[in-house]
């Protein structure tokens, strides 16, 4: 299954989901990673701006204008031109205005209990505080617990922010900008207020050197930061695309005392002055540290955290070793914990203490879109170029063998789960945007959407795929020789090399089959800097890649995995090496999207052409969180949609259970049940 680092180091990548959950490679790991769900629209209109005196302070510029209200441009996939408590694509927010809390909590939940957590990723020690910059390993919480942002996300709606630290935001009707007016009681932990001089030092700050990628990327859509007065901030953007818009919304905001004006990269342990619900109470490095519920915390009554943030204390324990972490999970020394290993959950997670209801096992279901989990094949090959090979390498791939436990789904499509899958023949909006490129395009993408083979259709299920792909690579020039290796005119033989970062011999009857076939297969394991190193310089010929989760396709992620600009660009997403004038045009028009119908239709025909190339052996995805937990939580009565267990690999994958769950002991009354 996967795990889904926290938006910190690429170091701490997302395990590939397997039987036995060992280590791959996830595009999150790359340097030029962004976090993904945002879109695009080319829009332009003149901005209407009423011109004010305004006031600025230190480390920010005094403006001249402020926007005034102007007309929705009709065109527009999210609410513009006016003041809104909450911007959402392609749909209206499911919020009003005067909402009081969002469905998926329990507004009256109890305030108290501790909370006990381990790692819930590859950090295994800690040695600063400050999850920011390049050097050194935060601990996962500060993300979650400490640090906030300009607007969260809701967790029952594909893509719509409400303000948090912002109580209300504009954006222009161009996109050319956005700008939030600050809540007016919003505080730091030092009992400051927040103004938009620390939203200016936070922007300075988090562009400076030495801070990760994934965020200060993020803020490179802005081309100036101004403080309009001292709760007003506009941010113009050099992209005019929604994804800039929620990009802006998604910064995170300290205090300008934090560090007392040091550079990001020069703040370690420094006490975070921040506007989270906890601070830190007490810690034991590298392994131990304990947080407290900030009883002043600024935000508990408003309805974007009115029943988050339950417990009193929150302490985390980190162990150098999955092993240990399941042991001492069953011995009581934490209280949840999300399973990554498929036989692992099937087969450890049982005993008389989930007999007799201490421990609770139970998947939780999430509507939260996959994109592809598969073995990728370096197009940059000669031998890969052939759409007859990787077709044929395809049906080597026995899926329904390798998932004989159940737990997964095969991947179909680059957006599985969702209804932007490719789904029967092309609609008549999807032929439109392909008939332009149907010389360059293989047929079958104008057939029925993809499906990968089955080997469970009949007892010579395998046996059929097996002939097929040997008569494929017959005709592709690659024969049986005397020696009974595959071989080309010129004699070379046909061989692969698998490139792993963890583990061997996890593909036993996907090897058995290629060897069938002539394919001399082998497995090359590597520690995880050699790995990624190789894959920036796209030194390999297969590996798994997980191109993580999403609720509405967004078309910067997908430009990353797949423009042809990223192809021959070193440390880039493009890990197959993708150049297609069909792939780049149909970015495109996710880009320009300002409809859902339209979106729909430009992401099924992109999953057609990407699917349909076989690119890559789709392999596998789940709906659902594999989780046990001690039977201590009161749980709100509807479930969040889109979450994660215990950690934020993205801004749609929120922590539900540490945000919302309680300790049912505090009950008065008996907890609602999850729907």
């Amino acid at each position: 299954m996967v795990v889904d680092a926290p938006r910190t180091s690429g170091a701490f990548s997302r395990l590939a989901q397997d039987q036995s959950a060992p280590a791959s490679f996830s595009w999150t790991d790359s340097p030029t990673f962004r976090l993904a769900s945002s879109f695009a629209a080319k829009l332009f209109r003149s901005a209407i701006f009423l011109s004010i005196a305004a006031l600025g302070g230190a480390g920010g510029v005094i403006a001249k204008s402020i926007p005034a209200a102007s007309p929705q441009l009709p065109s527009t996939p999210i609410q513009t031109g006016v003041w809104t408590h909450a911007i959402s694509a392609y749909q209206p927010p499911k919020y009003p205005a005067n909402y009081t809390h969002f469905e998926y909590v329990n507004p009256n939940a109890p305030k108290g209990g501790r909370l006990r957590l381990a790692n819930p990723d590859r950090r295994t020690s800690f040695d600063k505080l400050n999850p920011f910059t390049i050097k050194g390993v935060a601990p996962a919480a500060m993300e979650m617990f400490v640090f906030e942002r300009l607007a969260t996300f809701s967790m029952d709606e594909p893509k719509a922010m409400y303000g948090l630290l912002a109580e209300a935001m504009y954006v222009e009707p161009n996109l050319s900008a956005i700008t939030f007016r600050l809540h007016p009681k919003a505080r730091f932990s030092n009992g400051d207020p927040v103004t938009a001089d620390d939203v200016i030092d936070s922007f300075n700050r988090m562009r400076g050197k030495l801070v990760l990628p994934t965020y200060s990327s993020e803020l490179a859509v802005v081309t100036n930061a101004i403080a309009v007065d001292a709760r007003t901030i506009r941010f113009e953007l050099k992209e005019r695309t929604i994804d800039a818009i929620f990009s802006v919304g998604d910064m995170r905001v300290f205090s300008k005392k934090w560090g007392a004006g040091k550079p990001l990269s020069e703040i370690v342990l420094d006490q975070p002055i921040a506007s989270g619900p906890y601070t830190i109470d007490s810690m034991q490095m590298p392994s131990r540290f304990e947080l407290k519920l900030n009883p002043d915390y600024w935000a508990r009554d408003v309805p974007v955290r009115r029943g988050h943030f339950n417990f009193e204390r929150i302490a985390y324990r980190m162990y150098k070793d999955r092993d240990v972490t399941r042991e001492a999970f069953k011995a009581g020394e934490f209280d949840i914990l999300r399973e990554l290993g498929a036989r692992s959950y099937a087969r450890l997670h049982k005993g008389p203490k989930w007999d007799d209801g201490r421990i609770v096992k139970k998947r939780l279901e999430v509507d939260t879109g996959s994109m592809l989990q598969a073995i990728n094949l370096n197009l940059r090959l000669p031998r890969f170029q052939d759409i007859r090979v990787r077709e044929a390498i395809g049906l080597a791939f026995d899926f329904e063998n390798y998932n004989k436990l159940g737990t997964f789904i095969r991947a179909n499509s680059m957006f599985n789960n969702t209804p932007f899958a490719a789904v029967g023949v092309p609609s008549a909006a999807e032929l439109a945007l392909l008939e332009p490129f149907r010389a360059t395009l293989p047929k079958t993408v104008f057939g029925p959407a993809f499906q990968a083979p089955r080997t469970d259709t009949s007892p010579n299920a395998l046996r059929e795929n097996l002939k097929r792909a040997a008569r494929l690579l017959e005709e592709a020039g690659w024969k049986i020789a005397d020696d009974g290796r595959l071989r080309n005119a010129k004699g070379e033989a046909f061989s692969i090399e698998f490139l792993e970062p963890s583990a061997t011999g996890r593909f036993v009857e996907f090897e058995r089959n290629l060897r069938i076939l002539g394919i001399d297969y082998k497995e090359r394991l590597v520690d995880f800097a050699l790995y990624r190193k190789r894959l920036e310089t796209f030194d390999y010929e297969m590996c798994i890649i997980v191109e993580g989760k999403f609720t509405l396709p967004n078309p910067s992620s997908i430009k990353k995995l797949y423009g042809s600009a990223e192809a021959d660009l070193q440390a880039s997403n493009n890990y197959r090496g993708v150049k297609s004038p069909a792939v780049d045009a149909l970015i495109e028009k996710i880009n320009a999207a300002s409809t859902m119908d339209e979106l729909i239709a430009a992401s099924r025909a992109l999953d057609r052409v990407v699917m349909w190339n076989h690119w890559q052996v789709p392999m596998l995805y789940t709906r659902s969180e594999a989780t046990s937990y001690w039977n201590k939580f009161g749980i709100p009565a509807v479930k969040a949609r889109f979450f994660q267990i215990d950690s934020i690999p993205d801004v749609h994958s929120l922590p539900w259970p540490l945000w919302t769950w309680w300790d049912k002991s505090l009950d008065a009354a008996a907890p609602a049940k999850t729907k």
